[in-house]
């Protein structure tokens, strides 16, 4: 599971990178280290009066917001590819409201005693940028004691490649390339579905943090 990751390029990179041509450009600190709660940009498909508007840059919180009856809700950041079209939690996001999720690094320990953490980077990724392959909803209730409406967001998870499974045997984040973005926003869940899948073996650079 990747519970941490980077996202340091600067809003005008992004609109480049993705396409995004609707909606304003919101402020975009940078973010070295991402994790679950925090605020993120993401790239949806806009839709303006029943029309195609273009891809628009969105912050959202970064978890799916599972309620858990007495206890305070809980973020979910992943969602397995092997589950998302069939788990009712997932399917109706993964059917309609897919996007592209901006990164420039995500993160994973080792599983042994050291817990070391090793950053993962997209080899000669344009502007530094590449993409997991996201879900967003809106979500409506309460957090920390207050009354709150929100975009939230989750990306998929697959098996690692061998760049990963050395560090993290159990999962990797799906990485879009270019050429399949319009597909994971617009294709059909069958063709988006084909998408989640390991990137090939040699793609990431790896760095041991500290």
């Amino acid at each position: 599971m990747c519970n941490l990751y980077a996202m340091t390029a600067p809003a005008d990179a992004i609109r480049r990178m993705f396409d995004v041509t609707h909606g304003a450009t919101p402020n975009l600190p940078s973010l070295e280290r991402v994790r679950p709660t925090e605020r993120v940009p993401v790239v949806r498909q806009a839709s303006k009066g029943g029309q195609d508007g273009g891809r628009e840059l969105a912050l959202m919180r970064w978890g799916f917001v599972l309620p858990q009856g007495d206890k305070a809700p809980k973020p979910v950041t992943n969602a397995r590819s092997d589950k998302v079209n069939i788990s009712s939690f997932w399917k109706s996001s993964f059917e309609s409201r897919r996007c592209l999720v901006p990164v420039t690094a995500f993160g994973e320990w080792t599983q042994d005693a050291s817990k070391t953490l090793h950053w993962f980077r997209l080899k000669n990724a344009p502007e530094g940028l590449f993409a997991f392959a996201g879900l967003w909803r809106h979500w409506q209730g309460e957090l920390k004691g207050e009354k709150v409406s929100l975009d939230t967001m989750a990306f998929l998870t697959t098996e690692p490649n061998g760049d990963v499974r050395p560090i993290h045997p159990k999962s990797m984040p799906v990485i879009l390339t270019p050429d399949q973005y319009d597909a994971w926003l617009n294709g059909t869940p069958r063709e988006a579905l084909s998408l989640a899948r390991p990137l090939a073996d040699g793609a990431l650079e790896v760095e041991r943090a500290g």
